[in-house]
């Protein structure tokens, strides 16, 4: 009953839904969950050890048969600049007198870290069913050996000019990643966000650019939004937003009630939380710093100075630093299992795809 059916067939999953993978918001946890729903589960390994990700991988293995995608940031490294770090931790530092703490004191550095070698090892060993890249691909020699240990290989794109160097470097799916999607812009061959297209702009666009399926990503978090997407031509949807309340996240119970609470206006892209922009639910330092600010270090070393605000802030429960991504169809979140979720946004989506063919 679905219009197409590439993304079933290459994954042998019941519905075509990719769980996206959302570093922070979750772990096999919910991976399991929505992988017992029918969809695509996704494990986020950006944050995460080679021995962290094996972990999570035989915790998902030991309770689900089903396929799972493995994700993974391709950013540039860049070190961190002293100097920027300095006016950066200047710039925050009523907040650090606010809350009592030392802005000399020591802090953990950033930990998102580009694929490599090891993660690459890692992949070769575990020969999950998919590999997702965030910000391009992994250098050709690293690409191949993915693509050896027989794994799909899925990225994303926020243009079609992005969509293409994928298919042409290897890519064996599309992910159309429109301005409405939660978290970071996948963007890679530009940084001008004021250009990223909506996803019902980008989408027929990329769907007509490349000759791989295309999965829509951005803003889809019911029935209309997944038969809409089928409509024009895509060949799933991934989906991660409607899946932050669901009691398998791993979001604090403060962040909880801010997504319960936001609406169609309560997101903004900014790059204040990590130094690439990406979108979220409007936090206090969103707000009076940004949402957008040159002074903020190169990603992920912005995020450094924040951490000991967001650990403190949240022990007293508010989410102040708190990184709340999320897109714009955050008020259409639901707090239900994620199983649950997964069969109830299909059924809505056939039904309307339904009556749309009827």
């Amino acid at each position: 009953m679905w219009p197409d059916r590439r993304l079933l067939d290459l994954f042998d999953i019941e519905f075509p839904f990719v769980l996206a993978p959302m570093a922070g918001a979750m772990d096999a946890e919910l991976a399991i969950a929505a992988a017992r729903g029918g969809a695509l589960a996704s494990l986020p390994c950006a944050m995460l050890t080679a021995d962290k990700a094996r972990e999570q991988v035989g915790i998902f293995r030991q309770q689900v048969s089903a396929p799972v995608n493995l994700n993974f940031f391709c950013h540039r490294s860049v070190a961190a600049d002293p100097a920027r770090e300095a006016v950066w931790k200047q710039r925050l530092g009523a907040y650090y007198q606010e809350f009592g703490l030392d802005p000399a004191a020591p802090v953990a550095a950033a930990n998102r870290a580009p694929f490599d070698a090891a993660m690459c090892e890692l992949v070769e060993q575990l020969k999950p069913a998919a590999v997702s890249f965030h910000f391009g691909l992994p250098d050709e020699a690293l690409l191949r050996r993915v693509k050896d240990a027989g794994c799909i290989v899925l990225a994303s794109a926020t243009i079609v000019r992005e969509a293409i160097w994928l298919e042409e470097r290897g890519a064996d799916l599309v992910i159309a990643q429109g301005a409405e999607a939660g978290g970071h812009r996948g963007m890679f061959l530009t940084e001008n966000i004021a250009e990223q297209p909506g996803l019902f702009a980008l989408l027929p666009q990329v769907v007509d650019a490349v000759r791989v399926p295309v999965i829509a990503a951005g803003g889809i978090a019911d029935g209309r939004g997944i038969a809409a997407a089928m409509a024009l031509g895509a060949s799933g949807v991934q989906i991660g937003t409607a899946y932050l309340r669901c009691p398998e996240s791993r979001i604090s119970a403060p962040a909880r009630a801010a997504l319960a609470q936001a609406t169609d206006a309560s997101t903004v892209i900014t790059n204040v939380m990590t130094g690439r922009p990406a979108r979220g639910v409007a936090n206090r330092v969103m707000r009076e710093i940004g949402p957008l600010s040159a002074d903020a270090p190169a990603f992920p070393h912005a995020a450094t100075a924040l951490g000991p605000l967001k650990a403190e802030a949240e022990k007293q429960g508010r989410t102040d630093f708190t990184n709340l991504w999320a897109g714009q169809a955050v008020r259409l979140g639901r707090d239900m299992p994620a199983a649950e979720l997964t069969r109830a946004l299909a059924g809505s989506a056939l039904a309307r795809l339904s009556r749309l063919a009827g």
